[in-house]
């Protein structure tokens, strides 16, 4: 296997030090071998750089936490933190090329670097969650979105040391991998991190090999669309450092609506019926999420009576639409005009004296 380069040891310190001996015995260290200290002793030099690297990761909670449990992979679920954000999370994280642990065992197994941790280089299929009105689903629409991604730098093709600045890297011959150990194992570079080359940092990406870039894209949300759906964009996804991209997909997400309540594969929604109609039946209009609809009332109805309006749901695929539910909510005038007072309490005599002879 590659070389493994213990920070722990570098700067004589247990695994399990806290901050201030960490910090103790970096200033003591580095005031040992600093350079002007020693002027023109390459070894001292050298342990320098070593030092000032271990103390670099080591001080940085975040980075030691990685160190220690990824070890001389600790780089590698860095830089996929920056492609990915706060959203990768090792052994659950799903990127195109599997999860965290399993980029792992192909780096281990002597998979090249290029085809896990710098997938930046290569075109990537990516997906993202669009956030859709029911209205949109059922009679579809037209909506604008912002994709910001980390994308290669164009200035350095991704390899991060500016275009006028580049060497050849010595250690790899500019394959950007190496072998490594007795079974001769395939890895990444370390000299050029996988690039080839070697050099001063781009100017534009600031050696980073990526720049944030946003996009503003146009999409047609077809109707009938589902919860879950996946609408692809072909080339609209991450590009590689050949200038090509991968797809986009977006994962349609239905905004709760105020109007209707969501259960299952069905709405549920209220409608105002007045108490003369509920009594003596009739129509109403029924709102519905494919437009109103007049909707049958039978005489007597109660409130809380539930009437069932098929194919006026959700749509569910190939063509099925969900059902919607109108609830009966009944209504009363809270004012009366005289006649209306002298007609209700003459009905009201009537069915007092009705129940009396029964």
């Amino acid at each position: 296997m590659r070389d493994y380069k213990d920070y722990y040891q570098i700067l004589g310190v247990s695994r399990n030090a806290d901050e201030k001996e960490i910090k103790s015995a970096y200033r003591k260290l580095a005031r040992k071998y600093h350079p002007d200290v020693n002027p023109g002793d390459k070894a001292a030099e050298e342990k320098f750089k070593q030092i000032n690297e271990a103390y670099q990761v080591l001080s940085d909670p975040e980075k030691r936490a990685a160190y220690d449990r990824y070890g001389e992979q600790w780089q590698a679920y860095q830089r996929m933190r920056e492609q990915y954000g706060e959203n990768f999370q090792p052994g659950g994280f799903e990127s195109p090329f599997g999860s965290f642990q399993e980029f792992i065992e192909n780096l281990l197994r002597g998979g090249g670097f290029e085809d896990s941790l710098r997938v930046q280089r290569t075109p990537r299929d990516i997906e993202q969650t669009l956030e859709i009105s029911l209205e949109d689903a059922i009679r579809g629409a037209t909506r604008t979105i912002q994709l910001s991604l980390e994308e290669p730098c164009e200035t350095c093709n991704g390899t991060g040391v500016a275009p006028n600045r580049r060497q050849t890297c010595r250690a790899c011959g500019g394959a950007g991998r190496r072998r490594f150990g007795m079974f001769g194992l395939e890895m990444h570079c370390d000299e050029c991190d996988g690039t080839g080359v070697v050099g001063a940092p781009c100017p534009t990406c600031r050696g980073r090999g990526t720049v944030r870039r946003t996009r503003t894209l146009t999409v047609n949300i077809p109707a009938g669309v589902t919860e879950g759906q996946r609408l692809r964009l072909a080339g609209e996804g991450a590009a590689g450092a050949n200038g090509k991209r991968g797809d986009l997909y977006l994962r349609l997400k239905l905004r709760p609506d105020p109007r209707y309540e969501r259960q299952g594969d069905d709405l549920y929604t209220e409608v105002d019926i007045d108490y003369l109609t509920a009594i003596l039946g009739g129509e109403v209009s029924a709102p519905t999420p494919h437009g109103a609809v007049q909707m049958k009332v039978p005489p007597g109805t109660q409130s809380g009576t539930r009437f069932r309006l098929a194919g006026k749901g959700l749509p569910l695929g190939k063509g099925k639409i969900g059902d919607l539910y109108v609830r009966a909510r009944i209504t009363v005038p809270k004012r009366l005009s005289p006649r209306e007072r002298e007609l209700l309490e003459a009905l009201q005599r009537l069915r007092t004296s009705q129940e009396v002879k029964v």
